[in-house]
């Protein structure tokens, strides 16, 4: 199944559309060294713009280069519910490309580059860094599973995020166009700004397994089971056949990112499986992958908020 989403460039031309990426993530974890990056990689940087201003910036004539809004607690008007909502609807505005780059960090590093600079956390000045750090990680969690590229920089360096902001965005590095594969549930609703869907519901499920409902399909167990349906292998092949097909054609459209989503009922055995293997095919033949599991995350998060 695949899903034409409202900034397609069957809607807008490619080279039509005004690129947006929205930055942000908890504080510390590089919004600032990352819109430096993407200023001298050709973006128009601007920070701290309240969101109410936001739409009304991009609404007006096309700029000739692409935005790289920064967006964090620091914000005026800033609520995650306003964030949320806001990017939905530039997702659904046909002359904008609008993606969300947000940067992830582990509390532990957090914390620690809050006592390198001695700096008080911007969302709750008057205590611990850690706990003004592990609140706005809370509150981001909405936000952080709408993103589009989501980086860890918990041990990255400056160099090194900068490099990788070069591989997500570099709008001159020819063939080098970044694909997101993501698992889903599709009781949960399907993931948006999808370019291309695919449903794995119709293969084998662990989750009638009792010793495997726990699991997920990153486990070799899990993958065994879901590869071993006869209709597996060949459907594997004709995916992957397609895509390597179509994949240099949307380069040559001029498309920098490309989302592709896998769903099955609970996103957490059949499309995580089909995900990664995939990833791994993909890799293999010369692509940039990163991997996201919706509702994996999800779990990760909900574990934390309960003290798991």
């Amino acid at each position: 199944m695949t899903e034409q989403m409202p900034h397609s460039p069957l809607s807008v031309p490619q080279d039509a559309a005004q690129q947006v990426v929205l930055v942000t993530g908890p504080s510390g974890a590089g919004r600032s060294t990352a819109l430096h990056a993407l200023e001298d990689l050709g973006y128009e940087p601007i920070d701290n713009l309240p969101l109410s201003l936001i739409p009304r910036l991009l609404d007006g004539p096309p700029m000739d280069r692409p935005v790289a809004l920064g967006i964090d607690v620091r914000n005026r008007d800033f609520s995650a519910t306003a964030l949320v909502e806001m990017i939905d609807a530039l997702v659904a505005k046909p002359q904008l490309r609008a993606e969300v780059l947000y940067l992830d960090c582990a509390l532990g590093e957090l914390v620690r580059r809050y006592g390198e600079t001695r700096r008080r956390h911007p969302l709750r000045p008057d205590v611990a860094p850690e706990q003004g750090a592990r609140e706005e990680i809370d509150l981001l969690a909405p936000v952080r599973v709408r993103a589009d590229v989501l980086i860890d920089t918990s041990d990255l360096s400056p160099h090194d995020l900068k490099a990788e902001l070069g591989r997500w965005f570099d709008r001159t590095a020819g063939n080098r166009m970044a694909i997101s594969l993501q698992s889903f549930s599709y009781k949960r609703g399907v993931p948006r700004g999808m370019d291309m869907i695919f449903d794995c519901r119709f293969l084998r499920n662990p989750h009638w397994d009792t010793q495997l409902r726990p699991l997920d399909g990153r486990d070799d167990r899990v993958s065994d089971y879901v590869r071993a349906d006869s209709r597996y292998a060949g459907f594997l092949d004709r995916l992957r056949d397609l895509l390597t097909f179509v994949l240099p054609a949307h380069v040559e459209e001029g498309k920098t990112h490309l989302a592709i989503g896998f769903g099955c009922t609970g996103g957490q055995h059949r499309s995580v499986c089909v995900t990664e293997t995939m990833a791994k095919l993909l890799a293999e033949a010369g692509w940039q992958v990163s991997i996201r599991h919706r509702e994996l995350e999800r779990r990760a998060v909900s574990a934390t908020d309960s003290g798991v």
